[in-house]
């Protein structure tokens, strides 16, 4: 542990936790203070509804009962927040497969991407909306996976009533619009409502849909989400205006 002497004097601080059985990085994280050794031993609870709360804790107990401890070592100290986040975020580029649920701060805007992304995102007209529109950000190995129905349709936190009154979803990658639907039933994220999967994931909801009409895909595929927001879910309005309370919980 640090001492409050090292606490004071390395400030913020970007670290990796490392599985001791194949060298592997299943999380970066941003802290100060002794965070780093309580995410090492599990004892980090704020995100504990999440998956990748679910993801980390198993993996760390699994360590811990065959005998190992979580290697973690600390890539940059001495930082103030907004310089921790930038390089917390770059390093989730670089480790596939982490349990961390979100890609980082600015991920969207700024992350890991191939030139003719960055060509599109900068060269891309923004979004004019003319439809109430759910856009959610969804996974970019996930949507190289899977078509972009199944990648944006399950499962997500979110507050049913907001998302049945909008008329179109958008999945988004890199703060471009990829794929337009309209949801036709949203129901909750079990195996019973959603055949093929094999969890769980209540309180998260999907929905079941098509494609929206070719003249509205017209209007929003490869435009450009006005703002930058690490919530994968955002509601739009037909005047342009973001709803201020994004809230994904009931």
């Amino acid at each position: 542990m640090f001492s409050t002497e090292v606490c004071e004097s390395i400030k913020y601080y970007v670290y990796r936790l490392i599985d001791p059985r194949n060298g592997e990085t299943f999380y970066v994280g941003k802290g100060k203070g002794n965070r780093v050794f309580q995410h090492a031993s599990g004892e980090v609870v704020e995100d504990i509804d999440s998956d990748a709360f679910s993801q980390k804790i198993r993996r760390i107990n699994e360590i811990k009962i065959q005998g190992h401890e979580v290697v973690h070592v600390i890539h940059r100290h001495g930082l103030d927040s907004e310089t921790a986040y930038e390089i917390e975020s770059a390093l989730i580029d670089a480790y596939p497969g982490l349990t961390n649920i979100q890609g980082g701060k600015n991920s969207d805007d700024r992350g890991l991407m191939h030139y003719k992304q960055i060509i599109e995102l900068y060269q891309a007209e923004s979004v004019k909306f003319k439809h109430n529109a759910l856009a959610i950000n969804i996974n970019k190995s996930a949507y190289e996976r899977e078509n972009v129905y199944e990648s944006v349709r399950y499962a997500w936190r979110l507050n049913p009533s907001k998302a049945k009154d909008m008329d179109i979803v958008l999945a988004i990658i890199k703060g471009l619009v990829v794929g337009v639907f309209q949801a036709e039933q949203w129901l909750e994220a079990t195996p019973d409502n959603f055949p093929g999967t094999t969890e769980d994931r209540r309180p998260r909801w999907g929905f079941v849909g098509k494609n929206a009409p070719i003249e509205i895909q017209n209007i929003y595929l490869g435009r450009k989400v006005p703002g930058s927001s690490q919530n994968p879910v955002r509601y739009f309005f037909k005047d342009n205006q973001e709803l201020a309370d994004n809230s994904q919980h009931l």
